[in-house]
């Protein structure tokens, strides 16, 4: 199981992970090995998902979701499979976390108060009659 919240767990069997060919560094074994990593996550028919964490889901993958529902994430940053499977998979779950966020409320308007709003005029009186004070012409003696 890959525990994403305390609510939420993946079955292994849930995500599928294929090995290609990446580029970048690698020196010689970059034309041999088969180091990056591309994830599979049927997103649209997980049971391990809620209804609202899989809609949350979908709306934040954005281009990495097939039209069929399947979130497909590629890893080839790093030179080992290993360690790009380890970031696939970090990353996965980084996603599912933030969708399993509930958002926040919307605002509600609010008016500031008479007293804030006197408070608020006094102070732009009091500012406006310094700057007054130094534009006047100065004193002759």
């Amino acid at each position: 199981m890959i525990r994403v919240t305390d609510a939420i767990a993946l079955d292994e069997r849930e995500v599928e992970e294929s090995f290609l060919r990446a580029s970048g560094p690698g020196g010689q074994n970059v034309n041999r090995l088969e180091t990056a990593v591309q994830l599979r996550f049927d997103a649209a028919r997980s049971p391990s998902l809620p209804e609202a964490v899989r809609a949350r889901l979908m709306r934040l993958a954005g281009r990495r979701l097939t039209r069929a529902g399947v979130l497909v994430i590629t890893a080839r940053r790093h030179r080992t499979q290993e360690r790009n499977r380890a970031e696939a998979l970090e990353r996965l779950v980084a996603l599912i976390r933030e969708a399993a966020e509930p958002p926040p409320p919307p605002r509600r308007p609010t008016r500031p108060s008479r007293a804030a709003r006197r408070r608020r005029l006094e102070g732009k009186a009091r500012r406006a009659g310094i700057k007054r004070l130094r534009s006047g012409r100065p004193a002759e003696e």
